[in-house]
């Protein structure tokens, strides 16, 4: 049977596994990228090559064209903001102003007809730069006298947010702590990465001389976002400013947020009113491009004697680079860190100080997952810890622990609506099944082979809306989406979306939602999205709301279309609205038996208005608006791993996911983003990591150096979901692009901490590489 075929004319196209709309020219070789446009004029950029330093003079050769930092005086710089008092709003330059903050930091802008021309001037350009001391890692930055980043601010933390649940009543936490029969404590380590999508960044702006307009197409998440934001710091009209996101090569957060680089292309293409284009090369995406995931963990947990989390105390601080990035802003890692960070456990006395620390390193973004990927291992390192403490199985503990009445209110305010937290263990458990593979653990080592089962259980919030941002004080605040929807006169749909796909699938599933509803095959629905002049304001694509909130909106609209299309056919048939129905390609009145084709209907609303009178204005447009608090996704993720502790080397053996991601629009796209997430969660655990040394140099500016994942070192997933509906959204479908890099970390590492347990072997820190492996079983053997 077709995928374009319904099933029989009551089928539903959501719950399908159809083939992605999106996908012919892609894998045809059609698809246009940033990089496939032709400029007059290339850009090239000089960067710092130290870290922390007074920029005294920048020498260009003699035949160049280039731009420093005093040659942009009239632009704004970029400040992003939270309205909060312990947030420090700092600047960043286009180009640097006098002070360098990063090794990568752009100083310098040559203009060249030719890429490889303006890299050779690149190259003679001379920079005098007088070093100073940088601050590289957290703990460099926090100690007593340390440098300060920015030099007008008292200290390098950005951002400092604080919880205490109190105890009036019943004494807190410290009251819990002094109750507890077992204190944990962990002190969690993930270091940085770099979200390394397959297309680096990117940006080409033309000038049109007829109307004065320039067009950027540029590799983003968030087209809109990028318009209003470069419009501001330019002094330009927004109206003069078209942004196109053409077919994208991932973003994973790293291209949502607002490079300088963007809007000095806009900047250079204006003043020169020449097309001119910028492609970032891969050594440049590892030093320069927004980096992740450095964060540390210092966490007390208070345990009852029946194993029962009783209280949590939490030190959490993120390094958030030399700058804040936005819209987001530096706050996202540690504020999300304290308000989510007991997860899925029932524990009520809660303390915590998280804070965003500045450092003479590369900006951060929101990489995929933000910071639940270190909160979940930092939960599920903790879970594992406590089990071995109290001599019990580590699912024993979490059965204990795991939510299981909804709606849920945490320590910290958040409500979580219908899930499945302990159920989604237990369907794990059976798939191994456990006791088996404990059985076959204890062989092999029998055998001098070392075998691992490791856990991690986690809810991710997502599709959340302004409340949840504004609740950060956030001055940018997203969250809605708008989507245009409109049925054509011969009965196709056009969807105009805000939000953005970059490889998600988000058109074929947003045609299947709409597909329903008006009673036409997702082939007949056409989705744009990623052109500023062809669609309605929206904030993009990233933490997991995509398919939620531009869904929601794409739902809400063709709510309407429908309503209106049964309203035309009632009167056209001269029955009830409510005996109309719409099935696929047909309007049916239930009692006369009648119908009418959907494009007769579409083409009588807009050629045969004159029939509608008092009944439906001319034509079929709506639009749709969407704005939830937010729902919360499940998973348990298991890992079998096998280490060779004589190389330190680690091969996933098993890997077992059980989502609960609500309704599923399209299962086949929903297992394609958990595959991939997982992916990034293995890489997460063992290989990828971006190494400074201590005068703030990057160690890792190639791939042969930040090792991402192969198909060597990624098993076959095995994949179970369970379908939870619940009224925090209006699909019933819950985020699920997050998830898998959410959870597979934790369950990556516990496994290898039991399968080295027989050598009183754990680590807290990831990504557990052979080198990290070795060394730790030499010191216990020594």
């Amino acid at each position: 049977m077709s995928a374009d075929a319904p099933a029989s004319s009551s089928a539903k196209w959501v719950g399908r596994s159809i083939r992605r709309l999106e996908d012919r020219a892609l894998v045809h070789g059609q698809g246009q990228f940033t990089a496939d446009l032709p400029a007059d004029l290339n850009v090239r950029f000089v960067r710092s090559p130290i870290a922390s330093g007074r920029l005294k003079h920048i020498t260009l050769p003699d035949d160049a064209c280039g731009l420093v930092a005093g040659d942009l005086v009239d632009i704004k710089r970029i400040k992003p903001m939270l309205h909060r008092p312990d947030y420090v709003a700092v600047e960043q330059t286009l180009l640097a102003d006098g002070v360098v903050r990063y090794v990568g930091e752009p100083i310098a802008a040559i203009i060249a007809k030719t890429a490889a021309e303006a890299e050779d001037q690149v190259e003679s350009t001379f920079a005098d730069i007088e070093e100073t001391v940088p601050v590289v890692s957290i703990a460099d930055a926090l100690a007593a006298n340390a440098p300060r980043v920015h030099d007008w601010t008292q200290h390098n933390i950005l951002v400092e947010g604080r919880v205490d649940t109190g105890g009036a009543t019943d004494g807190g936490v410290d009251a819990a702590f002094a109750a507890a029969a077992h204190i944990v404590e962990l002190d969690i380590i993930s270091r940085r990465q770099n979200a390394m999508p397959l297309e680096p960044r990117g940006a080409h702006a033309a000038y049109d001389k007829r109307t004065g307009r320039i067009t950027l197409t540029c590799s983003t998440q968030s087209p809109h976002v990028m318009r209003t934001a470069i419009a501001d710091l330019l002094g330009m009209a927004e109206a003069d400013l078209r942004v196109v996101a053409p077919d994208v090569g991932g973003g994973f957060g790293q291209k949502m947020m607002l490079p300088p680089e963007y809007a000095l292309v806009v900047h250079v293409c204006r003043t020169l009113q020449r097309s001119v284009a910028w492609i970032e090369d891969r050594r440049e995406n590892l030093i320069a491009s927004f980096h992740a995931r450095d964060m540390r963990v210092k966490l007390r947990a208070a345990f009852s004697a029946d194993a029962k989390l009783i209280a949590l105390d939490a030190d959490i601080a993120s390094n958030v680079g030399a700058y804040s990035g936005f819209p987001i802003t530096c706050g996202v890692e540690a504020l999300m860190g304290m308000a989510e960070l007991p997860g899925p456990y029932d524990v009520q006395h809660y303390r915590c100080v998280s804070r965003g620390v500045a450092t003479n390193t590369c900006p951060m973004a929101p990489y995929r997952g933000v910071s639940r990927p270190v909160i979940t291992f930092t939960m599920e390192r903790l879970m594992d810890t406590a089990a071995a403490r109290f001599g019990i199985e580590p699912t024993d503990i979490r059965r204990r622990n795991l939510i299981d009445r909804f709606p849920y209110t945490t320590a910290t305010g958040l409500t979580l609506d219908d899930a499945t937290y302990r159920e989604v263990m237990e369907i794990a458990v059976r798939e191994l099944p456990l006791p088996a593979m404990r059985e076959r653990q204890q062989q092999l080592r029998r055998e001098g082979r070392y075998l691992g089962i490791g856990f991690s259980t986690f809810c991710e919030r997502t599709g959340y809306g302004t409340p949840a941002f504004a609740a950060r004080g956030m001055e940018s605040t997203p969250g809605y989406e708008i989507v245009d929807i409109a049925m054509d006169p011969s009965g196709n749909v056009t969807a105009r979306i805000g939000a953005f796909p970059h490889g998600q699938g988000l058109k074929t599933t947003l045609a299947q939602i709409i597909a329903d509803e008006v009673g036409v095959a997702p082939s007949q629905v056409t989705v744009i999205a990623g052109d500023t002049d062809q669609t309605p304001y929206g904030w993009g694509t990233f933490a997991s709301r995509s398919l939620v909130i531009s869904g929601g909106a794409c739902l809400v609209g063709a709510r309407k279309l429908r309503a209106k299309l049964i309203r035309i056919a009632a009167h056209l048939m001269k029955v009830s609205p409510d005996d109309v129905v719409l099935e696929p390609g047909l309007a049916k009145a239930r009692s006369t038996n009648q119908s009418i084709p959907i494009p007769e209907l579409a083409r009588t609303a807009y050629h045969k208005a004159h029939l509608l009178y008092g009944v439906a204005d001319a034509g079929l447009s709506e639009q749709g608006f969407y704005d939830p608090p937010g729902t919360f996704s499940n998973a348990c993720h298991v890992a079998v791993v096998e280490v060779d502790i004589e190389t330190g080397g680690v091969k996933v053996e098993r890997f077992v996911v059980v989502e609960d991601a609500g309704r599923l629009i399209n299962p086949m796209i929903v297992d394609g983003q958990i595959h991939g997430g997982v992916a990034q969660g293995i890489a997460n655990a063992l290989l990828e990591e971006i190494v400074y040394d201590s005068q703030g140099n990057i160690l890792t500016a190639t791939l042969a150096d930040f090792l991402p994942p192969t198909m060597s070192e990624i098993p076959r997933f095995e994949l179970h979901h369970i379908e939870t509906y619940s009224d925090a959204t209006i699909t019933q479908a819950k985020g699920v692009g997050e998830g898998g890099a959410i959870g597979a970390p934790a369950a990556v590492v516990n496994a290898i901490c039991d399968a080295l347990s027989p050598f009183g072997v754990t680590f807290n820190e990831m990504p557990v590489t052979p080198q990290r492996i070795r060394a730790a079983l030499r010191r216990r053997s020594g």
